[in-house]
């Protein structure tokens, strides 16, 4: 690893909750915290996302201006990170091979486009094979349910992981509009589900492998994953 972390971002392109018009996209916070938090400790960050192009923002992750997190309004005087995130590269056409870290934001747009992509699957097992770092926040877990490892078995099975939890999910009422409830899916896969009381900070590491609990997790996420890149580079 270089002296200079280089992280790989990739956001959903899920615009809405199919087959409803629901519109939905990444919880905005689950993108920007992680991203400045990288930035201020001097890693280099790529944006990208599932299908290119512009990111679609959920409504419901922004207020008027003033009243969001300190990061969120940090991206809005942010124009280099807006135009960015307006025009990303498809993840799949990048060269991964140079990433020390890979992060899945979160937002309920994760769960209808992350679970289908194959590209994203076979990038989470070769991350972590590679004993590069995982790391996903909130519904962003739902980019690893379909990862397996060479024998077959699920990436997760075993691992401590947390994500959005089953009450979490009813309590915004959205439970009905998922595909699937993302800790319900989590312990199917035989994984060791872990999480702190509901919309409290909550994240976890087990080894390579990050995972948040929730939106107000990004920042504990993504803290976790520099402190496994500080550990990685003095390995």
């Amino acid at each position: 690893m270089s002296n200079t972390p280089r992280i790989l971002m990739i956001a959903t392109s899920a615009a809405t909750m199919a087959p409803s018009d629901e519109p939905t996209g990444v919880w905005l916070e689950e993108l920007t915290t992680p991203y400045y938090a990288f930035r201020d400790a001097g890693a280099e960050v790529t944006l990208a996302s599932i299908a290119g192009g512009a990111i679609p923002v959920d409504a419901r992750s922004v207020k008027p201006r003033g009243e969001n997190d300190a990061t969120v309004e940090r991206y809005y005087d942010d124009a280099e990170l807006m135009e960015a995130a307006s025009n990303t590269p498809r993840f799949d056409t990048l060269d991964v091979s140079g990433y020390d870290a890979v992060f899945l934001p979160g937002g309920h747009g994760t769960m209808f486009d992350y679970p289908k992509s194959d590209e994203l699957a076979r990038l989470v097992a070769d991350t972590l094979d590679a004993g590069k770092i995982m790391a996903a926040v909130c519904h962003g877990p739902a980019g690893l349910v379909n990862a397996k490892r060479k024998d077959g078995t699920a990436i997760l099975a075993g691992r401590k992981v947390a994500g959005f939890t089953d009450s979490e999910e009813r309590a915004v009422g959205l439970d009905t509009s998922v595909p699937f409830l993302l800790e319900t899916r989590l312990r199917e896969l035989g994984s060791d589900y872990v999480c702190g009381p509901d919309f409290e900070p909550f994240a976890v590491r087990d080894g390579a492998l990050v995972t948040g609990q929730n939106p107000a997790s990004a920042g504990k996420t993504a803290d976790l994953v520099l402190e496994a890149l500080s550990h990685r580079k003095a390995a």
